[in-house]
């Protein structure tokens, strides 16, 4: 950023033709009132840039979790499930079978699937581990019913199960959405709060960097405001530095977030097929950033670099005001 120090020396010599320096070209030469290229301004752009990049990270983690948790919902609330317990005394497979004729006949049920027995200890492979022998153990069996419509209603199928099959545990998955909902706001509530912290950190950063460049250049300021420049032209000045500043801090933030995204999307599949792996794409929906992620971290890249631009004007101007 150059500013021509002959801009107030102009507005004196318009102001009286007879003014010293009136042809005299030495008055005319350019000062910059703040170093384009400066230990402080290298500084600044890398607090921004990791501020950008925290704040882009914070803000697409809430994305990822927003739309996972959406997806959980919408399969889980179109589902519930029956677990028949072997009882003694009772034939878990008959049980088994009379629970999914009492749900395929009930309204607002659409399909019933029962997993075999097969099946039913595959899904205890996670906690117990593969390659056991299950049959000694009480395993129980599982039947999907999947909801069709408004008709649905549980506490009548539930009691249905009471009183046929005594054995039948009938789950509507509503606690369990209650308790995903309050653990996705909580979550993104806290993605929030550090995108809040992160950019009250970065804006405190530009504050402070305004006023140490003013205090550099306290005595250029001092004879521009005195000898008659603008308010707005010096504050002009400062803004269009702390923009660029701004500007290319956050597009390395934000370009580093981005690609931080893109690559653990590319990456997520390799590591699916592990227990943790299957939880993380459960709870990220495998990192694959939508347009709506990647368009926020471009709209966080802007509003940093104008709040940048923005607070060094405010803080300048408020400055110029107090001289007077």
């Amino acid at each position: 950023m150059t500013v021509l120090m002959s801009h107030a020396a102009r507005r004196n010599r318009d102001a009286d033709p007879n003014a010293i320096g009136t042809d005299a070209a030495p008055l005319r030469r350019e000062m910059p009132l703040v170093p384009a290229a400066s230990i402080a301004g290298r500084a600044l752009v890398t607090v921004i840039a990791i501020m950008t990049f925290l704040a882009s990270l914070a803000a697409g983690t809430a994305i990822l979790i927003s739309d996972a948790s959406r997806g959980w919902q919408n399969t889980v609330a179109q589902e519930a499930t029956i677990q028949v317990r072997p009882i003694a005394g009772h034939d878990l497979e008959a049980d088994t079978r009379k629970a999914a004729e009492i749900a395929a006949q009930s309204p607002g049920v659409g399909d019933v699937r029962t997993f075999s027995a097969a099946e039913s200890a595959r899904l205890l492979e996670p906690w117990l581990g593969g390659g056991l022998d299950l049959s000694e153990l009480p395993v129980p069996r599982m039947i999907v019913v999947r909801k069709t419509g408004a008709s649905f209603n549980p506490e009548a199928l539930r009691a249905n199960f009471a009183k046929a099959v005594p054995a039948a545990i009938f789950d509507d998955h509503s606690q369990w959405l209650s308790r995903l909902t309050v653990m996705t706001r909580t979550v993104v509530g806290a993605a929030i709060v550090l995108f809040a912290l992160v950019l009250t950190t970065m804006l405190l950063a530009v504050a402070f960097a305004t006023r140490g460049a003013m205090a550099g250049n306290s005595e250029i300021i001092n004879v521009l405001h005195f000898v008659g420049a603008e308010d707005r032209f010096i504050a002009r000045e400062f803004q269009r530095h702390f923009l660029r500043l701004g500007l290319r801090g956050g597009l390395i933030g934000a370009a580093c977030a981005a690609l931080t995204f893109f690559v653990l999307g590319r990456l997520a599949p390799f590591w699916t097929a592990t227990a943790s792996g299957d939880q993380m794409e459960a709870l990220f929906g495998g990192f694959a950033l939508n347009l709506q992620g990647y368009f926020a971290i471009t709209a966080i890249c802007i509003g940093i670099a104008l709040l940048t631009g923005l607070i060094s004007r405010t803080i300048v101007y408020r400055h110029l005001r107090g001289l007077g």
